[in-house]
């Protein structure tokens, strides 16, 4: 079970959007009218009329489920579990709609709510992205909902360029680093399996700040891939040896800068592996890196109220 939280400023767009998908199903509607889409827009528009200070009166939140789920989410449990999130999140006594979509093999409901509620009030979204994390995690357990293994879990003959080629290289990278006692050695068993590594340097400087990984047609940058492929996580795992400069390897130089050989590290798979971050990290909210729910967006950095 995922939540995906966002606010706008008109119902219009939102309403036509949530309705407008094919076999979309209006599963239940609370405060407002539902004879057409205008009568719904209308209701919600005139209940934020109590509170026009308000820019964005516009609740929308998308209830993801895992596929595994789905023989048991019928559109009654859909509806509970729906009521029952927006009152842990205390979204009540106010209008709303939960509507659900077919366009996609995951279950999911849309919910659309009006952040005025029926007294002109305005409902907090104080810490929603954190408290959406926890009710999720909270309604799965209660609930029996199937918990995801993280990037493990993602269905590989599904997957199109150029994730395809990512989830490739990341599957290499995971599994040669811990065989590989430096960058010489990780470079020669990715090369075996056709994907090169380029590492970015500092202006003119040997100083190496960044990476990326190429295979076929396809480069990322490591962080890209996941947030511990970046240079200093995955340099950090080799020791603290000193650099030198590769000699030319047949005509080419194979990596600008690798490290000389170090033991590697017992327990450095484990640790490095254990916090990944990115598309394929396990996420204890995630069912499918790939659900269009997840895709990550930059944040702006805001202060909480306090």
């Amino acid at each position: 079970m995922i939540g995906k939280i966002k606010k706008g400023s008109g119902f219009k767009g939102c309403v036509n959007y949530v309705l407008g998908k094919e076999q979309a199903a209006l599963l239940h509607a609370d405060g407002v009218l539902t004879e057409s889409r205008g009568d719904i827009i209308r209701s919600f528009c005139t209940q934020a009329g109590m509170n026009p200070g308000l820019k964005k009166p516009v609740g929308h939140i998308a209830l993801s489920y895992s596929v595994v789920d789905a023989p048991n989410l019928t559109d009654e449990k859909m509806v509970q579990l729906a009521q029952e999130y927006m009152r842990e999140m205390k979204i009540t006594d106010t209008q709303y709609i939960i509507v659900r979509h077919q366009d996609r093999e995951h279950p999911h409901v849309h919910i659309v709510f009006n952040r005025i509620d029926n007294n002109g009030k305005t409902i907090s979204d104080r810490n929603d992205m954190y408290r959406n994390e926890q009710v999720c995690k909270k309604l799965k357990a209660k609930h029996g909902l199937y918990f995801a293994g993280g990037k493990e879990q993602v269905k590989q003959h599904r997957l199109k360029e150029p994730d395809k080629s990512k989830y490739e290289i990341y599957t290499a990278v995971k599994n040669e680093i811990g065989k590989s006692r430096n960058w010489q050695q990780l470079q020669k068993r990715l090369a075996e399996k056709d994907i090169t590594i380029q590492f970015k340097h500092k202006g003119k400087s040997d100083e190496i700040q960044g990476i990326s990984f190429t295979k076929g047609e396809y480069t990322f940058k490591g962080s890209e891939i996941d947030r511990s492929f970046s240079f200093s996580k995955l340099d950090g795992f080799f020791g603290d040896t000193g650099l030198v400069t590769v000699a030319e390897h047949n005509g080419q130089q194979v990596g600008a800068l690798v490290r000389e050989q170090a033991p590697v590290r017992e327990n450095g798979g484990t640790s490095l592996f254990s916090g990944c971050g990115g598309l394929f990290s396990p996420n204890p909210t995630n069912e499918d890196p790939y659900n269009p729910y997840l895709k990550k967006k930059k944040k702006k950095k805001r202060q909480l109220k306090l």
